[in-house]
């Protein structure tokens, strides 16, 4: 019988990658969402712990994998409470549960739990977050790792196949590539690392088999995964125009900080722990980038 895992934020960027992946590698997957339900997803509101343990109760997974999340740091700057009640408080109740059950649970986590002054960061890094959103998966952290079943995933800004180019941060960049009509000034401040959320899912399907398939139990504590390549939106924006052979002369290098919720200049993760545990071919840029953007060339 094959091992199950139940994936929140299944209808999300991320979630629909590690769904897709369990199932490929022959896992028995329930995915889980709540404002975009379609197909067999199956819809519970994570903030009410009485749909958690019901869904945990009727499905019975060996795994958990706890995608589920309020990602835009602006839109949890200016929404904190209901922002609170999913990152932190639903993420709480769901460790505790799985706890009680026996469950693993990998959580994923950001690289926005550094400051962003002292990179490469080792899982084992002091964190210091500086905005809302690196605080409350910081909160997040803590609570899972009250307990023995856990594992901890940070990771960057993520790009893959999405439903709209504004599902992403790195992919909504190509939108002011598209339009030359104008000059377009793009932030060439801070460091980002895009990450294909195909290699994120095989992350998880690595770790939940050495914690579950193999026998290994050594899936848990805190794991990095991250590209290696190093850009700026301004930088991703050009390699973009590039792969595509389009006009880059409206693009603006803008060297100052952007406004908005303070972000760290250089979060870069160390993943060496992690390529040891699991094998994954890390896409390049350019590779990933063209596959996802192709459908929107006009």
């Amino acid at each position: 019988m094959a091992n199950k895992v139940l994936v929140t934020g299944a209808s999300g960027l991320l979630g629909r990658e590690i769904l897709r992946q369990f199932v490929f590698n022959g896992w028995d997957a329930l995915g889980l969402a709540y404002s975009r339900v379609h197909g067999s997803l199956r819809k519970v509101d994570l903030c009410e712990e009485a749909q958690i343990e019901a869904v945990l109760d009727e499905f019975s997974p060996a795994v958990v994998v706890h995608s589920a999340a309020e990602r835009r740091p602006d839109v949890v700057e200016k929404q904190t409470q209901s922002a609170t009640a999913l990152n932190v408080n639903a993420t709480e109740k769901l460790a505790s549960l799985c706890a009680k059950k026996n469950i693993y649970l990998l959580y994923i986590s950001s690289d926005y739990v550094f400051d962003g002054n002292n990179a490469p960061y080792k899982p084992g890094d002091s964190t210091n977050p500086l905005n809302t959103y690196g605080q409350m998966k910081l909160d997040g952290e803590i609570a899972v790792r009250k307990y023995n079943q856990f594992g901890v995933l940070r990771i960057p800004v993520l790009y893959g196949s999405v439903e709209s180019l504004g599902e992403s941060a790195v992919t909504t960049l190509f939108q002011a590539v598209l339009d030359s009509s104008k000059p377009v000034k793009m932030n060439d401040f801070q460091l980002r690392y895009p990450t294909h959320v195909a290699d994120c899912a095989q992350v998880c399907v690595g770790l939940a088999n050495r914690q579950v398939s193999d026998g290994d139990s050594n899936a848990g504590g805190v794991w990095h995964w991250s590209a290696e390549e190093c850009f700026t939106k301004y930088t991703m924006a050009m390699a973009m125009a590039q792969v595509f052979g389009l006009s880059s002369d409206h693009l603006v290098a803008d060297k100052s900080p952007p406004s908005g919720a303070p972000r760290p200049f250089d979060c870069n993760l160390d993943t060496t722990e992690t390529k040891k545990a699991v094998q994954v071919q890390q896409t390049p840029f350019k590779d990933g980038i063209r596959a996802v953007l192709e459908s929107y060339l006009p």
